[in-house]
């Protein structure tokens, strides 16, 4: 049980995760800014989808990644930085928001790409 905690969550590294962690406190941040006078309304279920969101991100991401990468392969493409910037953005969002639904999929990869002996 310990080897497969190991895999799957222990598998993405705490410099990696804490950086896709502090990127994924953005859309909580922008949340509480919209809510701000209607705190009062929002209801325990929010708060954990908000939670759980932000703790599953970095393995959303993780499996956005992996698919893009594996899409892409190696090319890159040069782009107005602009563009750029807002395409990271709208895809942090939804990697955000679908976060309960990708995460899994990140973690499987985690648990079939982290070596199984250490």
């Amino acid at each position: 049980m310990r080897n497969l905690f190991y895999r799957t969550l222990g598998g993405l590294g705490v410099a990696v995760y804490l950086r896709h962690l502090v990127f994924g406190l953005i859309f909580p941040a922008l949340l509480y800014y919209d809510h701000r006078n209607k705190i009062d309304q929002v209801t325990l279920q929010s708060y954990l989808l908000v939670i759980g969101n932000c703790v599953l991100y970095p393995y959303a991401r993780f499996a956005y990644e992996r698919v893009i990468n594996f899409i892409l392969g190696d090319n890159f493409f040069l782009v107005n930085a602009g563009l750029m910037l807002f395409t990271k953005l709208i895809t942090m969002a939804i990697c955000w928001t679908l976060a309960i639904f990708m995460a899994p999929i990140g973690l499987l990869f985690l648990f079939f790409l982290t070596d199984s002996d250490s």
